[in-house]
């Protein structure tokens, strides 16, 4: 049965998990110490509870409470129902798909679990911004991607951003965290992946040629602006590139991650 909750102060503590969603080092800090995350928008709600997260509350503004009541009834969590500008209060942005969930996090797999049976996987080196974050885990699920990797520095898969633009991705498509940055790429290319890294150096070969006949894959993409460290560059394999046309050098990271894991589907 549905827990109907009506809340109509700001301040009300039951509202804790939603406050201030836009504080980007207030909510990594609450998240992670609540072991939490949100998910905005009623695709991605229901998206969380189908993958089998369990849901901490929801917040919801009244409009939306029959297109996600078979989700609602499915536990006990409450249902806090709010007006859409009470909930522009707490949250500090106009919640515009009007619903919302906090749902408990899961502890991180292990990189040997993720990567039993993987034929391809997207590495991420300390890509900082959310929203990039995001497209590229909707990009990897889109191209049949086996799991994404992350440094220790990558910006949150489970940050409420980062969970829109992913479409929920992150929910489905296996992911952890590289323990260590130092010797990441030399463990994978022991582990039997030909690692690629993505860059627009000179000695470069297209990125078709590089990923050619490879069993395993492991497709290397740098951070924002900087892209791959040195380190991660002469450890590779192989260093490959996306042909691009005259006066273009790069692409957004983003971009990059679609376009490389379209080619590493395509060699199969």
């Amino acid at each position: 049965m549905v827990h109907l909750v009506e809340i109509d102060d700001p301040a009300d503590p039951r509202l804790s998990d939603y406050r201030d969603l836009r504080d980007v080092q207030l909510r990594e800090h609450l998240e992670s110490e609540h072991g939490l995350f949100i998910a905005e928008g009623e695709k991605v709600v229901r998206r969380a509870v189908e993958a089998g997260f369990e849901p901490r509350s929801f917040l919801m503004a009244p409009r939306w409470l029959d297109g996600l009541a078979d989700v609602l009834e499915t536990g006990d969590a409450p249902v806090y129902v709010v007006s859409e500008a009470l909930a522009e209060q707490v949250t500090g942005f106009h919640v515009h798909r009007g619903a919302l969930a906090s749902l408990h996090r899961r502890p991180l797999p292990g990189l040997v679990s993720v990567l039993d049976g993987a034929r391809t996987v997207v590495v991420l080196e300390d890509v900082v911004d959310h929203t990039n974050v995001g497209a590229c885990l909707r990009s990897a699920a889109a191209m049949g991607v086996d799991a994404v990797l992350l440094s220790p520095r990558c910006a949150d898969p489970f940050y409420r951003r980062s969970i829109k633009v992913a479409m929920g991705a992150a929910f489905t498509l296996p992911w952890t965290r590289l323990e260590g940055w130092y010797d990441a790429v030399t463990e994978l290319s022991a582990a039997g992946f030909t690692t690629v890294a993505l860059t627009p150096a000179g000695d470069s070969v297209a990125i078709e040629e590089a990923v050619a006949g490879q069993e395993r894959v492991a497709l290397l993409m740098g951070t924002e602006g900087r892209g791959l460290s040195d380190r991660w560059m002469t450890t590779a394999d192989v260093r490959a590139v996306i042909p691009m046309a005259e006066g273009i050098d790069s692409l957004n990271v983003a971009a990059a991650t679609a376009v490389a894991c379209y080619v590493a589907r395509a060699r199969r």
